[in-house]
């Protein structure tokens, strides 16, 4: 086993580690295989979102806005209490993306033995988002999510991120939780820079 990993793993626990960045800046692709190599699981708000949308035939986030407080609350933090999450360390994707509900999260995923222990923010230029997404709208390679799908839908999202999500980071440096990485390079390059940022906490 990596001896970053070995570290990470000793440190962590079963506490959790929440990722965010832009639409486009590998939150997920980084936390699904954070989670496997660290024997923990991944959870996403989007997905959780997504689905709940899915099964009550909602559409709350086809604007690119984000959903009410309350509503995220509601669908997303019970979540942490589930039976098969019990020990186990978390990786979080974005979850708590409102200024306020950081607050709220971290209570929850104490209560629920999922302290978090690290926020990641993985940094990427607004020129690199853009990119990204054209260049995944070719390849149609992100299941044609709604909220990829329209130019303005994803606009929006990046504004939410700097009106909503930009003052959390601000939350959690102040509290020295937040950790910054470079999302330019390769997915290989963005995950080995950040292990080797988590396994020397």
């Amino acid at each position: 086993m990596d001896e970053r990993v070995g570290k990470i793993k000793s440190w962590l626990k079963s506490g959790s580690i929440n990722i965010f960045g832009l639409p486009m800046s590998g939150k997920d692709t980084v936390g699904k295989r954070l989670a496997e190599l660290i024997g923990g699981e991944f959870l996403s708000s989007g997905d959780i979102i997504r689905d709940y949308e899915a099964k009550k035939n909602d559409h709350m986030t086809e604007s690119g806005e984000l959903i009410p407080t309350n509503k995220f609350y509601d669908i997303v933090l019970p979540h942490f209490y589930t039976e098969e999450l019990i020990d186990k360390p978390l990786v979080l994707s974005s979850i708590g993306r409102w200024e306020g509900e950081e607050d709220e999260v971290m209570k929850h995923t104490k209560e629920s033995g999922h302290e978090i222990g690290a926020v990641i923010y993985l940094k990427l230029s607004e020129d690199d988002v853009r990119s990204r997404w054209q260049a995944a709208k070719e390849l149609g390679d992100r299941g044609m999510r709604g909220d990829d799908a329209d130019p303005k839908v994803f606009e929006t999202r990046i504004e939410e991120f700097h009106e909503k999500t930009e003052p959390v980071l601000k939350h959690y440096d102040k509290l020295n939780l937040l950790i910054e990485i470079d999302a330019s390079g390769t997915r290989d390059e963005v995950f080995e820079n950040v292990l080797n940022a988590l396994s020397v906490l």
